[in-house]
């Protein structure tokens, strides 16, 4: 990869992983479209790991009040908001972890294509906006319930799927609980800090245990930038998320799904 390429591809990374419109289909799609070979899933588990810098930072409160609610839940006591909040988390994180472990590698064969991206992307765009207009708006981050949390992180486990969006199928799923959007945004954030560090590290160990050479010049630059841009976008979504909705991102993934079915597919 030259300089350019990961520079341009941790940019992407950095704006799409916490907007609803999929950042694993988009380090697809954007190759494809300049005729780079695809960056392989170690580059994308390195900017996704910069993603992972950017909502610690951004959350860090909230992540020492998760830190907090896991010792009382170690102690056995989930007798606060931080407890709770911490053991659905948890919960909301085994789905993924577990179809991550079991069909990753067959997803990255087989279904990281732009025919697939199209389906996903106009699919769960339309979820999108029916969970944003018909959905309640009445709960809030520490009404989540265990099942509920459960609930969430089945739906982050279909973001293995390129086109999908993890943040984007969690904050639907989340809105179709009546959960309210910057609450909402917010859980899913959260949320996705143990799977993108799960993920960074299997990724990681999978590197330095094996023979091939591993650019961590290359690897190190995505993370950087992808950790900087990403944490403008979460500023930007959780700024502006309760006034424009979920509406303009569904209308982004249709228009999206349109083109790559005109010049792709």
């Amino acid at each position: 990869m030259t300089w350019i390429q990961v520079v341009v591809l941790a940019i992407v990374q950095g704006i799409t992983e916490f907007l609803p419109i999929s950042s694993s289909g988009h380090l697809v799609l954007v190759p494809s479209f300049f005729g780079w070979s695809d960056q392989g899933l170690a580059f994308d588990v390195a900017v996704h790991f910069g993603s992972l810098l950017a909502v610690c930072a951004y959350f860090r409160k909230d992540i020492v009040g998760l830190l907090a609610g896991a010792l009382r839940v170690a102690q056995f006591r989930v007798d606060t908001p931080g407890a709770r909040l911490a053991l659905g988390i948890a919960l909301g994180t085994l789905p993924a972890a577990a179809a991550g472990l079991a069909a990753a590698g067959w997803i990255e064969a087989n279904l990281r294509s732009p025919s697939v991206i199209v389906f996903t992307l106009a699919g769960y765009a339309v979820l999108m906006i029916v969970a944003d207009r018909y959905g309640r708006s009445d709960r809030n981050i520490t009404d989540v319930t265990l099942g509920q949390a459960f609930f969430i992180g089945c739906a982050q486990a279909l973001a293995l799927i390129p086109g999908t969006s993890r943040s984007g199928v969690t904050i639907t799923a989340a809105r179709f609980l009546g959960i309210a959007r910057q609450d909402a945004a917010r859980f899913s954030f959260l949320l996705s800090v143990p799977v993108i560090f799960l993920a960074s590290g299997y990724e990681t160990l999978a590197l330095v245990t094996s023979d091939a050479a591993v650019p961590w010049s290359e690897l190190g630059l995505g993370v950087a930038v992808s950790a900087v841009v990403a944490y403008l976008s979460i500023e930007f979504f959780m700024r502006f998320v309760n006034r424009i909705g979920l509406l303009p991102f569904a209308v982004y993934r249709l228009l999206l799904a349109g083109v790559i079915l005109y010049v792709l597919v």
